[in-house]
This record gives C-alpha cells, structure tokens and sequence, in this order.
C-alpha cells in the first residue's frame, strides 16, 4: 500500500511542501541512507530532510537521482550547522551542501539553531539564495516565539517554515500559535519521542483506531496541520509510517493526546545553544 502524499501545505510563497517526510538524522552515510530514501520514495513520500551535521547529504542526493521521479517531484529540504553561521560562510556552505547532494537547488533550506549573535545575518544569507533561485523556500529551525520576532523585526523575507522538537510529550502550543497567525509553518522533528510510544493512550488509541501508537502521532501531528519528518531506516517502518491518511482522530482523542504535554524536551532548549 502506497502513501497517499501529494498531500502538501502552501507556504507562504505559494510553494507546496508534503504534509509528511522522511528525516534522516543519524542514518549512516552510504546504503543505509540510500535505501531509506529510496524505501520512502518507492511509498510515496516527497519529503526528504538532511543537514550538514547529519553527514549523509550525498547519500540523500544520489537516492533522489536513482529514483527516476522528476526533481520538481521530490522536496528537498537541508541545513546548515551552526559553526557555519555568518553571511559569507552560510552562502560557502550551502555551495558546499550543493556540491555533496549534486541537485540543482534545494527546496527548503534552513537555519539549524538560533546561534546567538548569528542568526540574523545568516538568515540574510537565505534572503539572498532565495532571491538568486538557488532556493525555493527558506526558513528556521529550533527557533522560539522570541526568536521569531527578533529576526521579523529586520528580515526582508518573513521565515516560511519553522521546523521545531514537537511531540505529544512537547506539544509546543504557545509557539504552534504564534505560527499560525504569522503563517510560518510548523514542521516537527523527533515526532515519534525517539520510539518512546509505549503510553497508555496511545496503545488504547491505537486498538481504537486499527492502527501502531506512531501512526496515531503522526495522524496527531498531521491533524493539527504540522508537517511531520519521522525518521526510520526500515522499509517496512517507513511504510507503515505513512498509512496516516485513512483514518482521522476524533476531536476528543486530539484532545486527549494533547493532555499527554509535560513539556518535556529530548533535544537541546534553542535557548542554549552553546554548540
């Protein structure tokens, strides 16, 4: 069964971006990256998203050119670290990204962490690839309401999407809000809480709806209108993972996933980012 994924969101710029992707965070450079690409694509997927940090940019795009799908077909979306911060070596680094995934432009590039003192001017730097066409949308990641406002106070080009730690465990939704009014969209990283699915809701949802626990937060995140990278180096899993778009969370049960918020963070808090 294929993921049913030309299902997108419009950014702000009319670009469209698929509600759901594979992330690839720790997927080892070489076949094991390749092969999860190419698992997510053979599903349905048209969503992929690297970094720098992550090391398996030219696994991604040599998958993404063994598909055989149109590169307008694929959304390809990296990152650069934050000792890559600044005007002049942002734009060296994406030349460098480029340069790794061998693609002619990247769909969504974006800031990895608010690096204190860097990020406006790094940010600059996506301003200028986005008006050259080296990119087709820009944005953030990890930033905070604070963040945000900071960088709008003086950006030309208003951020398209933010891409944030969200989780039933962390539901963000002070932030999620924010977005929303300002129409940044939200996409989550770490949506499975790093395979910690074992709740009690979320097993007695998952008998409720025929479905796992992860395909219950996926259906969550997706619901709430958050565009959502699990990662996963298993074709079945990736596959499984995707079968989110026959059934649909009842309002009560959003609600009750909701209530599962502890405010509980398994990446680093964007306001200390000494890294």
């Amino acid at each position: 069964m294929n993921v049913n994924v030309p299902q997108t969101v419009e950014l702000l710029n009319g670009v469209l971006m698929p509600k759901l992707g594979l992330g690839v965070w720790r997927s080892q450079e070489g076949e094991e990256t390749e092969n999860a690409v190419a698992a997510a694509l053979k599903a349905g997927y048209r969503l992929i998203d690297t970094a720098s940090l992550y090391e398996n940019e030219a696994s991604v795009g040599r998958a993404v050119r063994a598909s055989g799908l149109p590169r307008d077909q694929v959304f390809v979306t990296t990152k650069m670290w934050n000792n890559e911060q600044g005007y002049d070596e942002t734009l060296k680094a994406f030349e460098r990204s480029m340069e790794r995934l061998k693609l002619d432009y990247v769909d969504l590039y974006l800031v990895h962490w608010p690096v204190p003192g860097k990020y406006k001017t790094t940010y600059r730097a996506l301003e200028k690839l986005y008006e050259v066409g080296k990119v087709r949308a820009i944005g953030v990641s990890n930033f905070l309401e604070h963040h945000l406002e900071d960088l709008m106070g003086s950006c030309r080009i208003k951020p398209m999407v933010n891409q944030v730690e969200m989780h039933p465990l962390l539901t963000r939704k002070p932030l999620l809000e924010f977005c929303k009014r300002e129409g940044i969209q939200v996409e989550s990283w770490r949506p499975l809480m790093k395979g910690g699915l074992d709740l009690p809701l979320l097993r007695e949802l998952a008998d409720k709806y025929g479905k796992t626990p992860a395909q219950i937060v996926i259906r969550w995140h997706l619901q709430l209108g958050v565009v959502t990278i699990p990662k996963s180096v298993h074709a079945d899993r990736i596959r499984e993972n995707g079968q989110v778009f026959d059934f649909r969370l009842s309002r009560e049960d959003m609600e009750r996933i909701d209530a599962l918020n502890e405010d509980h963070r398994f990446g680093a808090d964007p306001d200390h980012v000494d890294f």
